[in-house]
This record gives C-alpha cells, sequence and structure tokens, in this order.
C-alpha cells in the first residue's frame, strides 16, 4: 500500500501552494469597502433546503469580520439564523413577531452578535407562527416591516453609525412574511441548490418577484445568484451550475458554495462555520463569495 501520508501533508510542492493560500486567505482580515448606501438584501427562495438561512448567517458573519456594520432579520419561525448566531430567542423574547405586529421599534428588540462584533440580530421566535394569520386583519399589511426597517435605518444614519447590510432570512414560502420582506428589501440574494429539484420552482419565484415589483416594491431587483451545495465531482451539479448561468448571466456569483461537514455542523455548536471553522473549504467560500458582493457594481 502507497503511503499518502498525513491529511494536510504540506510536503510537495503543489500541497505546499494550497495550504499558504488558504491560510493567507483566512488571515485576510482587510475591510471589504463600505457600500455608498446601505444595502437590504432579502435571501429567499420557495424550495427549502437550498441553504437559505446558511448564506444569510455565514454571508453577514463574514462581512462583520471583514469591518462591516451588519443587521440580520430573521424572519423565519424556526429561529434558525438566530440560533447560528448565538442570539436568544425561546418563546416570549421581543423579537421581530413585536416589531411587525404589536409596532415595536426594532432598536428595542435588536440583539448584539456574541461572536462578532458589528453584527446585530432581530431574532425569531416560536411567536412569529402565528404572525400570517394575524397579518391579514392589521392595516398596511405587506409593508409593516419596511415602514419598521427605515426607521431603525434612519435612526442610525443620524447619528452617524450607518447599517452597511441588511439581510433578512425568509421562510420557504411565499405568505405574508415573505412577501414583507420583498417590501422592504431592494435587492435580492438567490441561494439555489446545485440539484436539478431545486430548478423546478425558479420560474414561479422570479414570476412573483415581478408581481411585487409590479405592485408593491419597483425598487426590488434580483442582483446577486449564489450556487450552494455544490459537488464539483458530479455532472448533475455541473450541469445545474451551466444552467442557472446560462439563465441569470452575470447575476451568478463566480464563488460555488461546495457541500461541507463543517458548514452542516456548525450550527450545532451556535456558530457559523466562519467561526467554526475559518480555514475549511465551506468558509473559504462564503469568505470569497461576500469578498464579490462588496465589491460588485451595486455597492458602488
Amino acid at each position: 500500500m502507497v503511503d499518502l501520508g498525513p491529511v494536510g501533508d504540506d510536503s510537495t510542492p503543489l500541497a505546499a501552494a494550497v495550504a499558504e493560500q488558504v491560510n493567507r486567505m483566512a488571515l485576510d482580515t482587510r475591510p471589504f469597502p463600505r457600500p455608498r448606501a446601505t444595502r437590504v438584501f432579502v435571501v429567499a427562495n420557495q424550495k427549502g433546503g437550498v441553504g437559505k438561512t446558511t448564506s444569510t448567517v455565514n454571508i453577514a458573519a463574514s462581512m462583520a469580520q471583514h469591518g462591516q456594520r451588519v443587521l440580520v432579520v430573521d424572519l423565519d419561525p424556526q429561529g434558525n439564523a438566530s440560533t447560528a448566531l448565538q442570539i436568544d430567542h425561546r418563546q416570549g423574547t421581543p423579537g421581530i413577531y413585536e416589531a411587525i405586529v404589536d409596532g415595536q421599534p426594532l432598536s428595542a428588540v435588536i440583539q448584539d452578535c456574541p461572536d462578532l462584533k458589528g453584527l446585530s440580530v432581530v431574532p425569531a421566535s416560536i411567536d412569529l407562527a402565528g404572525a400570517e394569520i394575524e397579518l391579514v386583519s392589521l392595516v398596511a399589511r405587506e409593508s409593516r416591516l419596511r415602514k419598521s426597517l427605515d426607521a431603525y435605518l434612519t435612526e442610525r444614519e443620524e447619528v452617524g453609525d450607518r447599517i452597511d447590510y441588511v439581510f433578512i432570512d425568509c421562510p420557504p414560502s411565499l405568505g405574508l412574511l415573505t412577501v414583507n420582506a420583498l417590501v422592504a428589501g431592494r435587492e435580492m440574494l438567490i441561494p439555489i441548490q446545485c440539484e436539478y429539484y431545486a430548478l423546478e420552482g425558479l420560474g414561479q419565484l422570479m414570476h412573483n418577484v415581478e408581481l411585487i415589483k409590479s405592485h408593491l416594491n419597483p425598487s426590488l431587483s434580483v442582483t446577486t445568484i449564489l450556487l450552494t451545495m455544490h459537488d464539483a465531482r458530479t455532472r448533475l451539479s455541473a450541469g445545474v451550475a451551466d444552467e442557472v448561468r446560462q439563465y441569470f448571466g452575470d447575476l451568478v456569483l463566480r464563488t460555488a458554495v461546495p457541500r461541507s461537514v463543517r458548514i452542516s455542523e456548525a450550527p450545532s455548536y451556535q456558530q457559523t462555520v466562519m467561526t467554526y471553522d475559518p480555514t475549511s473549504p465551506g468558509a473559504m467560500s462564503y469568505l470569497e463569495a461576500s469578498r464579490e458582493i462588496a465589491e460588485s457594481k451595486e455597492a458602488r
């Protein structure tokens, strides 16, 4: 049997070069350029399990690690984004429910992420599960999040402490919660899993976005497509990636996020992969995806 050496062996020139590049990227803490104005991203896809929450928390964490002021709005009743960012979201904890249903200001329900300076979170508790029904009878039911978010962002601007990025993590359905997010957002980030079923609902999603633009939020635009769970060893992943790039063109980030055990493990430790294992391929991919977003034409 041939001895291939220990995992991570850098005794060969190629392995050493790869290890050096990974370490250099991991240690690169230079701030990303700040956008000219606050960028409000809606992270949405009607299909579940495509990496919405994972992408939200890891891109937000990467942005915060590189000097940006970031706000994550957890709009999913499961509260997974709150969990990954170590934010208390037990039943009764003030959060997004109180902001959009009861009208409390966001500043009263925001919590700071303990691991990441510059990252704040509006948590979601199980109370949010009933919000879809309660919103039906409320005045301006589709724009309550926008009103609350705009007031908070204006408040921060006035005190000279502007938020650079807002990421709104949506539930996997087009109910009133997701509609509120689409009305509040200015840009849309769509994670697409590199599997065939992920493409099936894409046309319907784009149709719904056009409806929102036509009737409720003309300033909303799809600016970012992120390929997730990519497996370079399979023809299926390559085929889906090619089809998505052909359809969306330059909107698709060059960086695709690979399938990664580390990405899956991180939430069980109430962490993002950016803090759990910052030199892993998954963390490196989210770092590069974040850099692409920060350096895109929309930021300038």
